[in-house]
């Protein structure tokens, strides 16, 4: 395929172009890495109770298998909407105005990684803390004003929204 598009390119002299990002939308939103640490919490949570329960039979251990792979799943999606925003929205301007801003994306991302590696409900508290700071963060830059409430979700802990 690629000798198809050389040989395309040496008659017709293709443009070279470049974007800023992998797609420039101009749609970027923290909600996601959000989502996904509540989503780490509440399997912490949900894992912590079948221990419990003490039931180690086929239906407990696929319910833990299950919840492992869910946490680990959604850690890993946290990182990543994290890492797109900071790669890709941040500009140099955003991190001098946000000196944290760096240190706290390498903190969530040591933070994820941690947060899978336990099943301490603590741990993906921490996450979600830091997360929620970035979130912070990136709708500052937007010059909307945000608020922390609490989520809806059976974690019962905050989640920041956008005062829209």
């Amino acid at each position: 395929m690629y000798r198809i598009f050389e040989a395309i390119d040496k008659i017709m002299h293709f443009k070279t172009v470049s974007a800023h990002c992998d797609i420039p939308c101009g749609i970027y939103d923290p909600h996601l890495a959000e989502v996904a640490a509540h989503t780490v919490i509440r399997m912490d949570m949900l894992i912590s109770d079948l221990v419990k329960s003490n039931d180690m039979s086929p239906d407990g251990r696929n319910k833990m298998i299950r919840y492992t792979m869910i946490k680990e799943q959604h850690a890993e999606l946290c990182k990543h909407e994290v890492r797109i925003i900071w790669g890709d929205y941040f500009k140099p301007e955003h991190a001098q105005a946000n000196p944290e801003l760096n240190a706290l994306v390498w903190d969530i991302m040591k933070a994820a990684s941690k947060a899978k590696q336990s099943t301490n409900i603590a741990d993906g508290e921490a996450l979600l803390d830091k997360v929620n700071k970035f979130a912070e963060i990136f709708w500052k830059t937007k010059n909307i004003q945000t608020s922390r409430v609490k989520a809806p979700y059976p974690t019962e802990k905050e989640i920041v929204l956008p005062k829209l």
